[in-house]
């Protein structure tokens, strides 16, 4: 694309199945009228069976995309069907992000910028610790430990119920990351200074258990990638037990950021009233 982006009606997509209730179109309209730009942002949802047919016709111009987000259950084809998918993507195995290029499809997986944006945001410090505890070994905690990795972090513990694919996990991302069953969550929380929970205990007013934070460090920070509730029951623990926490909104933000930037030639801000916008949707379902 060139600088005619701006005056040419540039269409994206996010895409899953199901879709209808990524927020993600609420997102990007927010940012096309806020930058005053010509163009669309959907939802599409396409079946598992029918992704290849429409990443081909994403290639082939007939979609009549220029590009778009990809969630689940889709984000390891896009992967795997992108022409140019970037070193991140291929770490990960999965791409969250397509946009085309003089002929071709690059990919990437924002998932990790948006977690560290966040916190840079919301906590600015969070980074100063040398020691992270994940709790979770699901794909969500993929990007997540790339992230923490890539921003300096030494050890990386990753605590899940079962150990071996938190194993599969430090032998991915390397010697930095170290595999746990759960019963020793309490021990590798010693000292650490940041502490995140990647799984979905707590999402939607479910119960999550009791989880003792007194092991981490003094001015320690504990975060949650799940947003629903805003305030999960593992934050509410963390934030009565004296610690600062950080919500998982802003990983949805911030992610959302790379994407619009290269299909529509803009870079958009994350403020406030697009926080506001999302949790007044959220309020309402």
């Amino acid at each position: 694309m060139d600088d005619s982006r701006e005056t040419q009606s540039v269409n994206a997509f996010v895409t899953g199945y199901p879709v209808k209730h990524s927020r993600s179109p609420l997102i990007h309209g927010y940012w096309l009228r806020q930058l005053d730009l010509s163009g669309s942002y959907r939802a599409h949802e396409v079946s598992p069976e029918d992704f290849a047919g429409f990443i081909t016709s994403l290639k082939d111009g007939s979609s009549e995309f220029a590009g778009g987000n990809v969630t689940i259950p889709h984000k390891e084809a896009a992967f795997k069907l992108a022409d140019r998918p970037d070193a991140l993507s291929e770490e990960l195995g999965a791409s969250n992000t397509l946009w085309l290029q003089d002929g071709l499809l690059h990919a990437t997986n924002t998932d990790g910028r948006g977690f560290t944006a966040n916190l840079d945001e919301r906590r600015p410090g969070w980074d100063r610790s040398d020691r992270a505890v994940i709790l979770g070994a699901g794909g969500a905690s993929r990007a997540v430990i790339q992230a923490v990795r890539d921003r300096g972090f030494k050890e990386i513990h990753v605590v899940n119920r079962t150990v071996e694919r938190a194993q599969e996990l430090a032998d991915r991302f390397g010697e930095r990351v170290h595999a746990h069953p759960m019963a020793a969550l309490g021990e590798v929380m010693r000292g650490a200074g940041l502490f995140i929970n990647t799984t979905s205990l707590g999402m939607d007013g479910e119960a999550a258990p009791q989880i003792d934070f007194s092991p981490l460090a003094q001015g320690a920070v504990v975060t949650d990638i799940v947003y629903v509730p805003l305030k999960t029951p593992l934050l509410a623990q963390a934030e009565q037990q004296g610690f600062a926490i950080v919500d998982g909104l802003g990983m949805l933000l911030h992610q959302a950021v790379p994407g619009f930037e290269k299909w529509f030639g803009k870079r958009p801000a994350v403020d406030e009233a697009l926080r506001a916008l999302i949790i007044a949707d959220m309020d309402r379902h």
